[in-house]
């Protein structure tokens, strides 16, 4: 155990099941916080937090449900107490041309993404009241530039920025922080699905070297983590991330430039097609969305 002001907290991870959520999970366990996993997939979930040295509950929920979060909330003070920090961090997407694209799962994309970060917040926003506690909202480079073919995901993640700039303005006299995770590519089911698909590898593969390396999920659940301890309003990984702010006012004519000379070539050598939700996560979601009363 590293001695850390998250020992002995109460630590809520959403999106829980794999991933940088489970790494997230394992990360802050290390430090000696109780951990909440929260995520569709409760047999994935009970293999990690069974995993986990210091004490844990598990628990299957749709963040896209008010309710089920709300009572989620309950079991979690109940058996571990009150949250000091929650880590908004359960995602999907899917890519392919917009005007293509199947609106319920596009709209599924905003719904899991924004609206569900918001339904997290409002779940523990009493609790974190209650601790003075942390909200770490996690972004994306997409919040800061948006590209083609990821519709849904850019305006997801650019929502979630502005989502956690407003909330961190409206709650600070509480004692609560907000912070800000803007994360590049991370090896996850999600990235791999991705890169199944030429158009979106290709995507990755025309960015600049920095912008399309892939990272390992503990490596940058590390980095987050050492941000949270330190309460940061904003944590970027790789940190080379943060040069990107102050240009982020001229990325949109850079992409459109790039994209004007590019997507004609990627297009005539494989027509672009939507991909439906991608990675095991999207799986998950659509699975529980099917079930869904």
């Amino acid at each position: 155990m590293h001695s850390s002001p998250l020992g002995n907290r109460t630590v809520v991870v959403t999106g829980a099941a794999r991933g940088l959520g489970a790494a997230l999970a394992r990360a802050v366990a290390g430090r000696g916080a109780r951990v909440a996993l929260l995520g569709h997939e409760g047999p994935e979930l009970e293999a990690v937090a069974t995993a986990l040295p210091t004490a844990t509950v598990a628990l299957e929920v749709d963040i896209t449900d008010p309710a089920a979060l709300a009572g989620a909330a309950r079991t979690v003070r109940a058996r571990l107490g009150p949250p000091s920090v929650v880590i908004a961090n359960a995602g999907i997407a899917e890519g392919g041309p917009f005007l293509t694209s199947d609106p319920a799962t596009w709209q599924r994309v905003i719904d899991v993404n924004l609206a569900g970060s918001a339904h997290t917040a409002r779940a523990f926003l009493p609790d974190l009241i209650t601790t003075a506690g942390h909200y770490l909202q996690v972004a994306s480079l997409a919040s800061l530039g948006a590209a083609p073919l990821m519709s849904a995901y850019c305006a997801s993640k650019a929502g979630v920025e502005a989502f956690a700039h407003s909330l961190r303005a409206e709650v600070a006299h509480h004692g609560v922080s907000v912070g800000i995770a803007y994360l590049n590519w991370i090896d996850t089911d999600m990235v791999r699905d991705a890169d199944r698909y030429a158009v979106l590898r290709q995507l990755r593969l025309h960015m600049p070297p920095p912008a399309r390396r892939v990272y390992g999920a503990e490596e940058v659940a590390e980095r987050i983590v050492r941000g949270l301890e330190r309460r940061r309003t904003a944590v970027y990984a790789p940190s080379w991330l943060r040069l990107v702010q102050p240009v982020r006012a001229a990325l949109p004519p850079l992409v459109l430039r790039v994209s004007r000379r590019r997507l004609p070539r990627l297009e005539a050598e494989e027509p672009f097609h939507a991909t439906g939700l991608l990675g095991a996560g999207g799986e998950a979601d659509r699975a529980a969305a099917d079930h869904a009363p």
